[in-house]
């Protein structure tokens, strides 16, 4: 199988990163550039490493905050592939990768690397159609999406404040997969600034301006009800993931009035606090009126039409990347126990929600995120013994 045209092979992806990676170490570091006296750059401190083998996979929770940049692969496995030993095999690349001892990575240090790998629900239903991942996501309103853009088998999520590893890595992890796999589409992206919101939790800006994933399943205990699959056990420590890419209207969300843009979210757009008042963390107050009797969250307001009380459904763990390629947009991704979860909500909010009238969908798929995994437990072992 050949992967999509669009994309450059895995060979001239590595061709290139090298040529990139020389050019800078000559371009930056040569004797000439430090006999000029130009000062040498600040010292950073180096992003802790991220484990990836564990209970849950990395780069869902872990690290916290998430790192700043992102890169997803989606691609579909040949009729005749193992799913198991194909799982197998990128798991110990990860490990390798993750631990600076993969070749692959041209030198460069893993940092804070995290990859994360999910199934589409047609290899799951492969091992059980019973199993939570094995449906498919409906289609939705306000969507633009070409064929190859919707669903697939395999996901691959990388994560780093290094921008230079995630192509590095995509490639190293496309190449171990060689022509078991054909790739349907990817994505790199970028988080807003960290902004502190209080009780030691951060959250982005998106590119509208405002703090982005302020709701969610922060503590344990909120986790272990919204966010993880207690079962069966062969998806047991996963979740189920949804991701939906987006191209933002920007010229026209900007010539509204900042009333007007804080009316769509239905918070501050500077602080996050909620037009009802209140901190930041806490929810808005949705009953809460004006004298003259207006809500002062307005009815089409996002966290009210996509808040979880009003749709009776659990907490998502909401991820919002930016996006400027091949337009300004934000690729969405949640983590939740319960498809049900995201698909009520976004049916919820089709009717009424004013951020929809500024976005149009481009791409879309879930996936079961595959338990985590360790030398004893390979990635994947417990869907496809």
């Amino acid at each position: 199988m050949h992967r999509a045209d669009q994309h450059p092979s895995r060979r001239m992806l590595l061709n290139v990163t090298g040529t990139v990676v020389a050019a800078g170490l000559t371009a930056g570091c040569t004797p000439d550039s430090a006999q000029r006296g130009w000062p040498a750059p600040a010292a950073t401190a180096a992003p802790s490493p991220v484990a990836p083998t564990g209970w849950h996979q990395a780069g869902i929770t872990l690290p916290q905050p998430a790192q700043g940049n992102l890169l997803v692969v989606v691609a579909d496995l040949g009729a005749d592939v193992a799913p198991g030993q194909l799982l197998a095999e990128l798991g110990r690349a990860i490990t390798a990768l993750t631990a600076g001892t993969d070749p692959r990575l041209l030198g460069l240090e893993p940092g804070d690397l995290t990859v994360t790998v999910g199934v589409g629900p047609r290899l799951v239903r492969t091992a059980d159609a019973s199993l939570p991942g094995a449906a498919d996501l409906p289609r939705f309103s306000l969507e633009r999406i070409a064929p190859r853009a919707h669903g697939g088998d395999l996901l691959i999520q990388i994560c780093a404040s290094d921008a230079a590893l995630l192509s590095v890595v995509a490639a190293a992890l496309l190449d171990q997969a060689g022509d078991r796999i054909d790739e349907r589409w990817r994505q790199s992206a970028r988080r807003g600034g960290n902004v502190p919101l209080g009780n030691g939790l951060t959250a982005p800006r998106n590119s509208l301006g405002f703090i982005d994933g302020i709701v969610g399943p922060h503590t344990k205990a909120e986790q272990e009800r919204d966010l993880w699959l207690p079962g069966p056990s062969a998806v047991a420590g996963g979740t189920l993931a949804v991701l939906r890419r987006m191209e933002l209207d920007l010229p026209r969300f900007a010539a509204l009035t900042l009333a007007e843009q804080e009316a769509v979210f239905g918070r501050r757009r500077g602080s996050g606090v909620p037009l009802s008042g209140g901190a930041v963390v806490s929810g808005p107050q949705l009953g809460a009126k004006t004298p003259d009797g207006r809500y002062l969250v307005p009815a089409n307001a996002h966290v009210r039409r996509a808040n979880p009380t009003v749709v009776g459904v659990g907490h998502m763990l909401r991820r919002s990347y930016n996006t400027d390629d091949p337009v300004p947009g934000l690729l969405f991704i949640s983590f939740q126990n319960d498809l049900r979860t995201f698909t009520a909500t976004l049916t919820h909010m089709e009717t009424t929600d004013a951020l929809l009238e500024f976005t149009i969908t481009t791409a879309s798929a879930t996936f079961l995120i595959l338990p985590g995994f360790d030398r004893r437990r390979p990635l994947g072992s417990q869907l496809f013994s």
